[in-house]
């Protein structure tokens, strides 16, 4: 019988934790270096991003990005005037999904963008929602860049498909 458990032992694990490990600490060091209020945002983004193959690391960054910038557009326009009201979220919520329709992005974007938009309108701020837009696509911005940059510097490297297991059929008497 096959194994569906994934080998975390030796050299590809390490390589991969220490990769994921600087560029998350890299992320949250550069989004630190341009006084970003919520640095956590950066890394957990190169976290999800770095965690694909370059192809995926691209396809995944471009909809995370798309649906920040739309989800921080719309909560930081409607978030100055109405505040965190619940109808008022969950009508920019659909708005959200038509938009992202009408700009052909995926459903990644509409996801991300959904988190955007929540974190902008329902979040308790000190100061006016487009900041905490603008803040927030900014933190992004610096995860997605970092991931990319180590996704060309340091390629992961994608491992070779294992081949089945070859069946032992028992012997019939």
């Amino acid at each position: 019988m096959a194994s569906d458990k994934v080998n975390w032992t030796g050299w590809p694990v390490l390589v991969h934790s220490v990769r994921t490990a600087v560029a998350a600490v890299v992320s949250l060091l550069v989004a630190r270096l341009f006084g970003l209020p919520a640095t956590y945002w950066a890394p957990i983004t190169t976290l999800v991003i770095t965690q694909s193959s370059l192809g995926a690391a691209f396809a995944v960054s471009s909809q995370r990005f798309i649906g920040t910038v739309l989800g921080a557009l719309l909560g930081g326009a409607v978030g100055e005037y109405f505040g965190p009201h619940v109808l008022v979220f969950g009508i920019c919520v659909f708005i959200l999904g038509l938009v992202c329709t009408l700009v052909r992005s995926g459903p990644s974007a509409y996801r991300f963008g959904g988190i955007t938009l929540a974190i902008v309108i329902l979040v308790p701020r000190s100061g006016p929602a487009w900041m905490v837009a603008f803040h927030r696509f900014a933190e992004v911005s610096v995860g997605i860049g970092v991931a990319l940059l180590l996704a060309v510097v340091w390629p992961e490297r994608e491992a070779a498909p294992s081949s089945p297991e070859p069946s032992n059929p028992q012997p019939s008497n």
